[in-house]
């Protein structure tokens, strides 16, 4: 199959992003902006994606549909998709590229193919694909190879075998590290905080851990408008260790952090909104102070 046109679910952040490298690139984008936010509509004009109005239309033009989404709407928009395949008797690519359990993608897939579409797990790694060589997009399943065609457009594809579900474990796995790691340094200095300790273990931490304060001082200030987002993802890490017979609560409590995180007015922000030089201290004071009274 030759890959011609790319159909987006949904031009969110990372959506719009994606499309936009490959419209760069001359691969033509669309979208289903039916009753979608004035935000998602604008991000898909910055991107110049194309919008033909219903899912049943998306299904028509496409070639692949890429779906990029919160995890809790993945199940439903396969649904949707699966449900206008068997309409339109057209056979399309689903490339489920959410972050999601394997026990989860797996069932995505049954819903995809039973209506006689093709499925792809995949998983991307990295910020939004605004900069050459800092976002992968790993890929698994019988039919990862055809998605390969858009290394032609600019994206970073690796297929890593023929399974589904190995990709989204990939992504789970190392989600629970970064994603993780930016939870616990978010509640641990905010307990500093409230003890009155900030300075000190900052230094302390600078000190012995230049590696970590970096780390924290970049992913911190990006996080705060994420943090609904990645309620969803650490539920779905949870899932899938519990799943290994490992403990989930861990991640459980990852999501409770970014669910503090979420109600704070830094958490309400929408990534144009968020002041990507807010001092770190300043962030977390906000969040300290906003989350106590949020109780």
């Amino acid at each position: 199959m030759q890959i011609q046109t790319v159909g987006i679910l949904s031009p969110g952040d990372m959506g719009q992003a994606i499309a936009s490298v490959l419209n760069q690139h001359g691969l033509k984008t669309i979208a289903a902006l039916d009753d979608r936010s004035d935000r998602t509509r604008q991000l898909a004009a910055a991107a110049y994606i194309q919008d033909v109005g219903s899912l049943k239309q998306l299904v028509i033009e496409s070639d692949v549909v890429l779906s990029v989404l919160v995890p809790a709407a993945a199940t439903e928009a396969a649904e949707q998709v699966a449900e206008a395949i068997d309409s339109v008797g057209k056979s399309i690519l689903y490339v489920d590229a959410n972050a999601i359990s394997p026990h989860k993608v797996r069932s995505i897939a049954q819903i995809i193919e039973s209506k006689g579409g093709d499925f792809v797990d995949a998983s991307i790694i990295g910020p939004p694909p605004r900069v050459p060589n800092r976002t992968r997009i790993y890929a698994s399943g019988k039919k990862a190879v055809e998605l390969q065609q858009l290394r032609n457009y600019g994206l970073d594809i690796r297929v890593i075998g023929e399974e589904i579900g190995q990709a989204s474990g990939l992504k789970m796995c190392y989600a629970a590290l970064t994603k993780g790691l930016t939870a616990i340094g978010t509640e641990l200095l905010i307990a500093a905080h409230r003890l009155g300790l900030d300075q000190q273990l900052w230094d302390e931490v600078s000190t012995s851990q230049p590696e970590l304060a970096k780390i924290l001082t970049r992913s911190l200030p990006s996080m705060t408008p994420k943090a609904h987002r990645w309620i969803g993802e650490m539920e779905e890490i949870a899932d899938t260790f519990a799943a290994l017979e490992l403990t989930d609560r861990i991640f459980q409590g990852a999501a409770d952090v970014y669910r503090l995180v979420q109600q704070t007015s830094l958490g309400k922000e929408t990534p144009e909104e968020s002041k990507r030089d807010r001092p770190l201290p300043d962030i977390i004071t906000t969040l300290s102070q906003e989350s106590l009274k949020n109780q």
